[in-house]
């Protein structure tokens, strides 16, 4: 397994694996379903490398993405040394191998290489299984609000129940 930066080329299988993660989510929690990416937000997130992928097998097995900043979605911690973790999406064919532990343990490392002194993460929806997972891979539940303004944000996020979730790096 190797986690590195995902490259220009990588762009159609990040788009596929997002469809296919938006397939599973119709099936398990049809009320939270992601949008359909912008290729320029996707672009722009690989071109600045905050666009990570797992390798297996010379095959992407998982992806995700950072920034650096979340006002819109951490109201009120905007100026937080933090990196944000958005939209793990795991290749179908490597479910199973907890990848969200994996993006922690790199996370961490990341961390405090950026200076940064949390890991943060959020998700939309109550899902039980979702938050013990992630509080299991280390993260703190820290609750769940809906957000004030979401107009610069994906559409999950209008009018949704948001869970918040944080690891305080050492």
């Amino acid at each position: 397994m190797t986690i590195t930066n995902s490259t220009i080329a990588d762009i159609p299988e990040i788009f596929r694996l997002y469809k296919l993660a938006t397939d599973f989510q119709k099936l398990k929690f049809p009320e939270n379903l992601w949008p359909e990416f912008d290729k320029g937000l996707i672009t722009t997130e690989v071109v600045e490398n905050r666009q990570f992928k797992i390798v297996i097998e010379d095959k992407i097995a998982c992806i995700w993405a950072i920034t650096n900043s979340d006002p819109q979605i951490w109201e009120g911690s905007e100026n937080d040394a933090a990196i944000y973790i958005h939209r793990i999406a795991t290749n179908p064919e490597f479910r199973g191998n907890n990848f969200v532990q994996a993006i922690v343990d790199w996370s961490k490392t990341y961390a405090i290489k950026q200076h940064a002194k949390f890991i943060r993460m959020d998700t939309c929806g109550k899902n039980e299984r979702l938050i013990n997972h992630y509080k299991n891979c280390g993260f703190d539940f820290l609750g769940m609000k809906k957000l004030k303004n979401t107009s610069e944000l994906p559409s999950h996020y209008h009018n949704a129940d948001v869970c918040f979730f944080e690891i305080i790096v050492a």
